[in-house]
């Protein structure tokens, strides 16, 4: 199409590309940690989970603070701190050998982790042409996805054949190519800050964008039923290698991810949204309700399909109800939006499954989302279309 706006440049393609690597490092660990301390160290189930938890606790400390420094300093080199201090940290699991090291070190990482995260979406925000901003999220965000279905296959088997330390030297590996991959992204220059803006909630929280977030709450709920629960569901109901069922949410998502943005950047936002909202819901009603392996990968391969299509349009409603001045702070409302969700889903979501069953459970999880298909087509609708600056 004439003047049709480069998305593959140099700078996208390298922002990608480190991406992907910081994920696979991210996600070389997230499986085998609850396995490493269970094996190796016999900590109890209960006890893992307070392990896991002390790293969304972080994030949800830290991401409104990224989202301010984002937006006062230089970008580049926030990314640079944050990304190099994560990678660092994963030192400290050659010497995790109790669950308080490994709850104090799961914080710490959680910290810098927010502080990457958030800077490198920015980042790469300011380098995608703002005609195709939502596609360009979706390509920028499918490296994640792909990471997310690779690396937990490859660190299970990397943990059987070699052990935990081995898997750590992958992810340090991972980690500093990510690194140098980062050095050679040319971030657009940014008009200079006559003087540093004074502390405020806003700076912290995009608060024209609260119903927005409300939204997005129901919606993570389910992100974090699934994160937490979808394994031992399989399980339950006689699916032995449940864990097939990342592999085919992951190939849902990235199917629908590499597409969805381009109709978000057509205009048609409100339709993707919709569209998105109602395929979770139908997603887990399939998966509440039917048992089999291929119920089961296929209700997997559907709520892939909305996620993914939600994922890009979701976000740039909140990048377009935000000047270029608070971007960050858009980033780190959408990225809170899903820490706080999630780590809701995560303890209602065992409270439910536990008094109800998992069956119940995602069952009302499909509630939820159709509460937030409602909520979304006569409020949050409204709420973009009045405060959108772009």
């Amino acid at each position: 199409m004439p003047g049709k706006e480069k998305l593959w440049n140099q700078n996208f393609i390298i922002a990608c590309i480190a991406n992907f690597l910081v994920a696979c490092s991210f996600n070389l660990l997230m499986p085998t940690i609850p396995i490493y301390l269970s094996e190796e160290l016999g900590v109890p189930a209960s006890r893992i989970g307070i392990a896991l938890s002390s790293y969304a606790i972080a994030l949800l400390l830290i991401r409104p603070f990224c989202g301010y420094w984002v937006d006062v300093y230089s970008r580049k080199p926030l990314f640079m701190l944050g990304l190099t201090l994560f990678i660092a940290t994963f030192f400290g699991y050659y010497f995790a050998f109790t669950v308080l090291f490994f709850v104090i070190l799961r914080f710490i990482h959680g910290l810098f982790w927010g502080l990457a995260t958030v800077s490198s979406n920015t980042v790469a925000i300011d380098i995608i042409p703002a005609s195709r901003r939502a596609e360009g999220i979706g390509f920028f965000g499918v490296n994640t996805n792909i990471a997310m279905a690779i690396a937990p296959f490859v660190a299970v088997n990397i943990y059987d054949a070699y052990g935990f330390h081995f898997l750590i030297s992958c992810a340090l590996f991972m980690g500093f190519l990510s690194i140098l991959v980062v050095i050679f992204i040319k971030v657009p220059p940014r008009k200079k800050l006559d003087e540093i803006p004074p502390l405020s909630l806003d700076r912290f929280f995009l608060l024209k964008g609260f119903p927005i977030f409300i939204n997005q709450l129901f919606l993570s709920f389910g992100w974090g039923t699934l994160i937490a629960f979808a394994v031992l569901y399989g399980k339950e109901t006689g699916i032995h290698n449940s864990g097939v069922f990342f592999l085919f949410l992951a190939g849902g998502i990235i199917l629908s991810r590499v597409t969805s943005g381009r109709f978000v950047d057509k205009g048609y936002l409100h339709k993707v949204m919709i569209t998105a909202l109602f395929v979770i819901a139908l997603g887990f009603v399939c998966f509440a309700v039917f048992h089999s392996i291929y119920a089961f990968c296929a209700s997997a391969f559907i709520i892939g399909i909305g996620y993914g299509t939600l994922f890009p349009a979701l976000q740039t409603i909140y990048i377009n109800m935000a000047p270029s001045s608070k971007r960050g702070t858009a980033n780190s409302t959408y990225l809170t939006g899903f820490d706080l969700g999630i780590g809701i889903g995560m303890l209602l979501g065992a409270y439910l499954g536990d008094l109800y069953g998992f069956s119940n459970m995602y069952l009302l999880t499909a509630v939820a989302c159709t509460i937030s298909l409602i909520y979304y087509w006569f409020i949050s609708r409204g709420v973009f279309e009045k405060n959108r600056v772009r």
